[in-house]
């Protein structure tokens, strides 16, 4: 079905939904396109891979838009990504070599670290509050030099999951950035994006040296995508930061729901 008009419609569809939700939470795109590719019967190494096409493609151009904007602090995005790169290569090969339940599985429980991270974050947030020292806004830019073993970590676990899972590396940078180098979540979702754009370059390399890329349902995701990141980068402005956590929660519950689903089926 993929290989057939109908098919690119149906996949130049999800390419916006998705990119959309990449711009408005910054999450690369692959949480939702993963699982849909799974859906039209596509092995999970395959969809991992192909779904990093469509996470780059829409991450360029949120990005892109940020910059012009001067909403992207691109020098911690920069950061972010060099030390995810390397990372990426390793959970490319790694998840080559692993079976679908296994995969299904770990995905699951990353989307559940990821909730409860969300949830120690809210927790500290009313914490700061109460101290005399302020919680960054949107115009205070974290640095390097100020976190730079945090960012590091950040990068290189980043990257690890991208290139495992294809998800870009937004599920887990988003959260993390919030809880170790308190940044706000707006914020977080545009350094993210940018972060993803390298990374998800470094992954797909990998995938492409073992077969496992399906480029035109990948370029089909990306040019929705494209236009999906713009929507999302233009309503973030718009939203206020209780909605886009929210959002962010409920998408991630509902995603760890389905894969569990999914890895029992395999196992068993």
């Amino acid at each position: 079905m993929l290989e057939t008009p109908l098919g690119w419609v149906l996949l130049f569809l999800l390419g916006t939904f998705t990119g959309t939700m990449s711009g408005l939470l910054g999450i690369g795109g692959g949480l939702l396109m993963v699982p849909a590719l799974t859906v039209f019967g596509i092995p999970l190494v395959q969809a991992t891979a192909t779904s990093l096409v469509g996470v780059f493609l829409s991450s360029v151009s949120g990005s892109l838009r940020n910059f012009r904007a001067g909403e992207l602090n691109w020098q911690v995005s920069l950061a972010l990504a060099l030390f995810g790169i390397g990372t990426a290569q390793v959970g490319a090969w790694v998840g080559d070599r692993l079976p679908d339940a296994w995969l299904f599985l770990a995905f699951a429980a990353l989307l559940l670290i990821t909730i409860y991270l969300m949830y120690l974050k809210a927790k500290l947030k009313k914490q700061q509050a109460k101290q005399t020292e302020a919680i960054p806004s949107e115009k205070q830019k974290i640095r390097f030099s100020s976190y730079p073993r945090a960012i590091a970590g950040i990068g290189l676990l980043a990257g690890l999951l991208s290139g495992l899972f294809g998800v870009g590396g937004g599920v887990v940078m988003v959260p993390l950035q919030m809880l170790f180098l308190g940044e706000p979540i707006k914020s977080a979702v545009r350094t993210s994006l940018g972060a993803i754009v390298a990374i998800a370059i470094s992954g797909l390399i990998q995938h492409t040296l073992n077969n496992n890329v399906l480029w035109i349902p990948g370029i089909c995701l990306g040019a929705g995508g494209i236009l999906g990141a713009q929507l999302g980068t233009r309503l973030l402005p718009r939203l206020p930061d209780r909605t886009v956590n929210t959002m962010f929660r409920l998408f991630l519950i509902g995603l760890a729901v389905y894969m569990t689903i999914r890895g029992l089926r395999n196992w068993l």
